[in-house]
């Protein structure tokens, strides 16, 4: 059993340094970045140095396209809302060639969605991370009133903790996932099984509070479905994901088809 999630366990592990590189071409709202090797979907942000011992942080940005041949990335620009101080003035300064980008910042620190506690420490030993505990997203979604996470809610959680990747459990597969950008960067086996589903995931918390109304205030009523639906959405192209989609059991999942791009349909 010890061997099962190896493969999982070598990209976590490679994925924890950070990657930094300086900007080759800008355009309105992208940047071209040379680097050797990168997976569409990683998040980081621009730096701009004012002096050899001063910076600010510009923009954040995703990777959006890697092309092997010319070992270069072209990566999206969105505005930095990490640090947001309404009282301090923003950074009005635009991205220039010259400027770094810092990629995968935050990898080192992951929160793991899982439907049992069982599975929650199973996954957990194998991967080497500094693992966020799973309550702390709770108490957060108790705050907003959202049972059922959003898409804003992991990406807030990423910015507020410093955790870069999240890992989810669905049907014997963990994904790793950029918490921002969502995009799945790796899909491995593990073989386990949750003899007992807790909903939204294995926390302490008995019940995580829930808003009035709004998107996210109703109750998750089954684990998968769900975080399936939020995969689909972010990440259209991935034909492995398709397949997984494609044979599921649950007719829920298996209308997210139509979700996909049109040569997979």
């Amino acid at each position: 059993m010890k061997y099962i999630l190896l493969p999982f366990l070598l990209v976590a592990q490679l994925m924890a340094a950070v990657i930094e590189a300086p900007i080759t071409a800008v355009a309105k709202d992208h940047i071209t970045i040379a680097i050797d090797q990168i997976d569409r979907g990683v998040s980081g942000f621009v730096v701009h140095h004012i002096t050899p011992n001063h910076s600010t942080i510009l923009q954040e940005v995703t990777v959006s396209a890697f092309d092997a041949d010319a070992k270069e990335a072209q990566l999206t620009l969105h505005p930095f809302t990490a640090l947001r101080n309404n009282s301090l003035p923003r950074e009005k300064r635009k991205v220039a060639v010259g400027d770094s980008v810092v990629l995968a910042f935050g990898y080192s620190r992951a929160l793991l969605l899982a439907p049992s506690e069982s599975l929650y420490h199973e996954i957990s030993k194998r991967v080497h991370v500094t693992w966020v505990h799973p309550d702390l997203f709770a108490t957060m979604l108790s705050f907003a009133g959202h049972p059922t996470p959003l898409y804003s809610d992991f990406a807030k959680f990423s910015n507020s903790l410093s955790a870069g990747l999240l890992f989810l459990y669905l049907d014997q597969k963990v994904f790793t996932i950029d918490m921002k950008s969502f995009a799945i960067l790796n899909i491995a086996d593990a073989p386990f099984v949750a003899k007992k589903e807790q909903t939204p995931f294995y926390t302490r918390f008995k019940s995580i509070d829930a808003a009035w109304w709004g998107e996210g205030s109703s109750r998750m009523q089954s684990y998968g479905p769900h975080y399936y639906a939020l995969l689909a959405k972010k990440n259209k192209e991935n034909q492995e994901l398709y397949t997984i989609i494609k044979n599921h059991k649950n007719k829920e999942v298996q209308a997210l088809l139509e979700l996909f791009e049109g040569e997979k349909k």
